[in-house]
């Protein structure tokens, strides 16, 4: 096996547009679960419509890349919104159930032929990125070294998402320090308390899922700046995939949701070569493409494991944090 290739594509994650954008998505995750307690298991529908507003921006309607970003983001808004009046009064398991639906719905909506001309179905959409290419900063040229080697474009969308999941990590950070925050955290341990005191819960809600939504929307953007809108990345897989970032990293912390993403995606990466090269070496008794389904299986067993032991996760306080109501 070659252990120089597979350590290779592992590392390459530490310093990934996936990696940047799922934990993105996840922090968005932490705001609504973490700190408010909303069971949202539509995140995936909030990276698809911060992902088709920007392409479908600057494609459809030759806008500027930064429009473009800025309605993908109150597209993000626009989607909490829309989901929230008819399901934040619902208790949290049937939150659950509506949300899941309801990212099936957005992903269906995509991939039909009514609305084809914008989001070209099921080909997706590409050839968007000359006016964000446009203010690169680095002149042409190789940068990095080893497995960190990128041309002038590729270093750019990554010095960009680390940008954004900095300011995404430092807004959160503020936000849960302030008295809106604390009444977040007030809320997910009891909501009726809360209420008793005055507090519009509904609408602390909603506005907690507006924030976390718009945040989801800004990972979708950085998911689709390197290459392109492809509707089968938004499936029931990458919100399970952010379930499983958050609670690796702490659900009710700031940089959990970073953590959880550079780990999970490290040993994703990492386990995506192995198991591959195991099984061509024969020391799988399965073929390549089998070995390489083992990894999900592996990483579901990592999740219950994670909910059953510590579901505070790597960087949570149990008193703070768990799944016990």
């Amino acid at each position: 096996m070659d252990f120089g290739n597979i350590l290779g594509n592992t590392a390459a994650y530490l310093f990934s547009p996936t990696t940047m954008a799922y934990a993105l998505a996840a922090t968005g995750l932490a705001v609504h679960f973490g700190y408010t307690g909303l069971l949202n298991f539509g995140m995936a529908a909030f990276m698809a419509v911060g992902g088709y507003g920007y392409a479908i921006s600057v494609l459809s309607f030759g806008l500027p890349w930064w429009i473009g970003m800025l309605i993908g983001l109150i597209a993000g808004a626009g989607f909490a919104l829309i989901l929230g009046i008819p399901t934040l009064r619902l208790r949290a398991d049937y939150l659950a159930i509506a949300t899941i639906a309801a990212a099936e719905v957005v992903r269906l909506l995509f991939l039909t032929e009514l609305f084809k001309k914008w989001t070209n179905s099921a080909g997706g959409l590409s050839g968007y990125h000359q006016s964000f290419r446009d203010i690169n900063p680095f002149p042409p040229g190789t940068y990095g070294f080893g497995p960190w080697t990128y041309n002038a474009n590729d270093l750019w969308v990554r010095v960009f998402g680390l940008i954004m999941l900095t300011i995404a990590v430092l807004f959160v950070w503020a936000l849960m320090r302030s008295p809106w925050g604390r009444v977040l955290k007030g809320i997910r341990e009891d909501e009726d308390a809360v209420r008793s005191l005055g507090k519009n819960v509904f609408a602390y809600k909603m506005q907690a899922l507006v924030v976390g939504g718009v945040l989801g929307a800004l990972g979708g953007i950085v998911f689709v700046l390197p290459s392109a809108v492809i509707p089968g990345s938004y499936s029931t897989s990458l919100t399970f995939f952010l379930w499983t970032i958050l609670l690796l990293g702490g659900a009710a912390t700031v940089l959990g949701p970073t953590l959880g993403a550079v780990l999970f995606w490290v040993v994703f990466a990492f386990l995506g070569s192995l198991l591959p090269a195991m099984a061509d070496a024969g020391l799988l008794p399965m073929t390549a493409a089998q070995a390489d389904m083992v990894r999900y299986i592996l990483i579901g067993v990592v999740l219950m494991l994670i909910v059953i032991f510590r579901p505070q996760g790597i960087l949570g306080n149990k008193r703070e944090m768990t799944f016990v109501k």
